[in-house]
């Protein structure tokens, strides 16, 4: 009778050990560092990075359940790599466009960074005629190098569940790092001057 109740307490003990369900946390903090750390690259001398806020622990609820249920929840947080060859394939092009191209449109007020991260032709008639199709071409080869920024990091960070954490976070650090007199849209979508 011993080894029987024995055996069952060691099963139950193992089933519950086994019963733990690990939460990983989108890590915003390491998520704008690696933003600003990215953008520095693309824009060259940017402005001074500003205050980074603290980690933020995952919520105590969660904590306290995994003591007092069976099913217990482990919280992870995560880091935010932006190695990969392809994230720096992608802001390699981006840098030489920015500095070739893109950057002397900033400053007259021609483009400017929209609420999702991209670029756009806030004022066609800022650009020379001559150079027009040359700009737009540009803008829409940055949006693709954008796009597949957020999307490489997200997988290559293997959580492709977080491209539009991510997105979000470099469209405010993008926005954060434009210099003075750069355009940007605003939560609602409206043109604002830095």
């Amino acid at each position: 009778m011993r080894k029987i109740h024995w055996l069952v307490t060691a099963t139950l003990v193992a089933a519950v050990s086994a019963c733990v369900t690990i939460n990983v946390y989108f890590p915003a903090a390491a998520a704008e560092k690696a933003a600003a750390e990215f953008i520095d690259e693309v824009l060259g001398d940017a402005p001074t990075a500003p205050a980074q806020a603290p980690e933020q622990a995952p919520p105590r609820g969660d904590r306290l359940g995994a003591v007092f249920s069976p099913i217990g929840v482990a919280h992870a947080q995560a880091d935010i790599d932006i190695e990969s060859p392809q994230v720096r394939a992608i802001q390699s092009r981006m840098a030489e466009r920015f500095r070739t191209t893109l950057e002397p449109h900033f400053a007259s007020g021609a483009l400017g960074f929209t609420r999702d991260g991209r670029v756009e032709v806030r004022d066609a008639a800022a650009v020379p005629l001559a150079a027009r199709t040359a700009v737009r071409q540009a803008v829409a080869e940055d949006n693709r190098d954008r796009d597949a920024v957020y999307r490489e990091i997200a997988v290559a960070n293997g959580h492709p569940e977080w491209e539009a954490q991510i997105r979000e976070t470099f469209a405010a650090q993008w926005i954060e790092r434009a210099a003075p007199g750069w355009y940007y849209q605003d939560a609602s979508g409206t043109w604002q001057r830095k």
